[in-house]
């Protein structure tokens, strides 16, 4: 059988399959590549109905190509060879989509792994298409990572804002690079060395962003044991280094021998020790830590060593760090409180998780959707009736300008006060830290003018206790500053 050369038309179209392989699902390029490799209006919008779409045109392209067997990449010239491979594993791939969602929700349910029934017909395909066994091993192994991560980010970061978009493609990139060839070919057994910084407000999804993270990284597969060499729900282990004294926080976080203070009757194995290859730890509220628990966890960063408290010996650390402050890093390295050389080696990738009344004030429709999102999680199922009622509380209680100063975790709250009393309140600004407030809102751009004035009358009345004196210091007068101060008040 000779060499096969593409027409133009087909070589056009498969350069389009490529570019989709590797562009960002969370991208705006991406649905408009999707569409037209499906050849649908670009009025259509629902990724669930296109991708199918483009899955179902690719395949008949393909039968066209397979007169008598599966064609391989290697039948094709080296101009279009390269297009073919990626057109091959984007086929095998959406051939096990499905099934790769239903193992990973059976996986989420054992901290053992479990069997793939899928995976020696995946393997298999990937061969007939030319790739060798140990190739067709590996990049199931990614087909793997690929669905998790699309799975954790698409599920646990919901909103059609922009910059819940952008956060959604931030984490995509930070997985897998900005381009997934480079991570294809150089950096899926690397990224360990690749620490993550987390900002953004205390309740705002920092969580939910680092677990996303941390449960996507790469595991091999076995085709021996039918299975792959862990499960994610044990890859991830988060901390929160807040709620820890100093020598009991380097205990929890580098372990200790027996005897190594008053109280060590055993061992303990410490968070960096019980961290398996291509897992994560998640070290919360990192800008609590004393600097000279920053100088440990820098050697650790920097050599990937540590030593238990009370050992001489060095052990090995084979996991990713991603650290979450609701600091101002900047404000943090400025006050000497926090090292710029534990900064520098932290921060390979920077990450801001943006605060709710961000989200709603870009999409009108963001505080409706995650009402429902958040219902259906406590509650089981979908329920619109129970939905319009905690909306229709929000907007009677607390009105559509309402700042959310606990972001999405009051949000959370306030549904389930909702469920149980059909009543919320919300937060009052005297009730939380208004410097605080003030200071990430100026940092991250999401307050209005009027919002700026508000919290800063509010933060110099709380610390004066007077609307005259309030007046002198912001140069506006007494009937102004006091309608500031009273703004939002219950």
């Amino acid at each position: 059988m000779g060499i096969k050369k593409l027409p133009n038309q087909d070589r056009r179209f498969f350069r389009l399959v490529a570019d989709a392989t590797f562009t960002n699902p969370f991208s705006e390029e991406r649905p408009q590549i999707d569409r037209q490799v499906a050849g649908v209006l670009k009025t259509e919008n629902d990724w669930r109905k296109i991708v199918p779409l483009a899955v179902d045109a690719i395949r008949q392209r393909l039968r066209q190509l397979d007169v008598k067997q599966p064609c391989r990449f290697q039948d094709f010239d080296k101009q279009d060879a390269e297009l073919m491979r990626y057109t091959f594993l984007f086929e095998v791939y959406h051939n096990h989509a499905t099934a790769f969602d239903n193992f990973i929700l059976e996986q989420q349910q054992n901290d053992n792994p479990v069997k793939v029934p899928f995976g020696a017909t995946a393997v298999r395909e990937l061969v007939h298409r030319g790739f060798s066994e140990e190739q067709a091993i590996q990049y199931f192994s990614m087909f793997y990572q690929i669905r998790r991560a699309f799975y954790f980010i698409h599920q646990g970061l919901v909103g059609k804002s922009g910059c819940m978009r952008k956060l959604r493609m931030d984490l995509w990139n930070n997985i897998f690079t900005y381009d997934i060839r480079d991570y294809e070919q150089y950096l899926w057994d690397r990224m360990e060395d690749f620490s993550t910084l987390l900002e953004g407000p205390t309740g705002s999804g920092k969580g939910a962003a680092a677990a996303a993270i941390g449960r996507s990284g790469f595991i091999p597969y076995d085709p021996v044991k039918k299975q792959f060499a862990a499960s994610f729900t044990t890859m991830f282990l988060p901390i929160n280094l807040s709620q820890y004294a100093e020598g009991l926080l380097e205990s929890e976080l580098f372990g200790h021998t027996k005897g190594a203070f008053t109280g060590a009757v055993a061992e303990h194995k410490g968070i960096l020790s019980l961290c398996e290859k291509h897992g994560a730890i998640f070290l919360d509220e990192i800008g609590e830590v004393s600097i000279p628990a920053q100088v440990k966890l820098l050697k650790v960063l920097e050599e990937r060593t540590f030593s238990p408290v009370g050992s001489h010996e060095s052990k090995r650390f084979y996991g990713r760090v991603i650290a979450a402050t609701n600091r101002p890093i900047e404000t943090l390295r400025r006050e000497n409180k926090f090292r710029d050389d534990f900064y520098y080696r932290l921060c390979s990738d920077c990450i801001h998780v943006p605060p709710l009344a961000r989200r709603i004030q870009e999409n009108k429709n963001e505080l409706a959707e995650l009402v429902r999102h958040f219902t259906r999680t406590i509650t089981g199922k979908e329920n619109r009736e129970l939905s319009n009622r905690v909306m229709d509380v929000i907007e009677t209680r607390l009105g559509r300008h309402y700042p959310w100063p606990g972001n999405v975790r009051e949000l959370a709250q306030c549904i389930r006060r909702v469920i149980l009393k059909r009543d919320y309140e919300g937060q009052t600004l005297q009730n939380t830290d208004l410097k605080e407030q003030l200071l990430a809102g100026v940092d991250t751009g999401s307050l209005t003018a009027e919002e700026l004035l508000n919290h800063y009358c509010q933060m110099l009345y709380k610390r004066h206790g007077s609307y005259e004196e309030v007046a002198r210091r912001t140069g506006m007068d007494r009937r102004t500053v006091k309608k500031h101060i009273t703004k939002n008040r219950p």
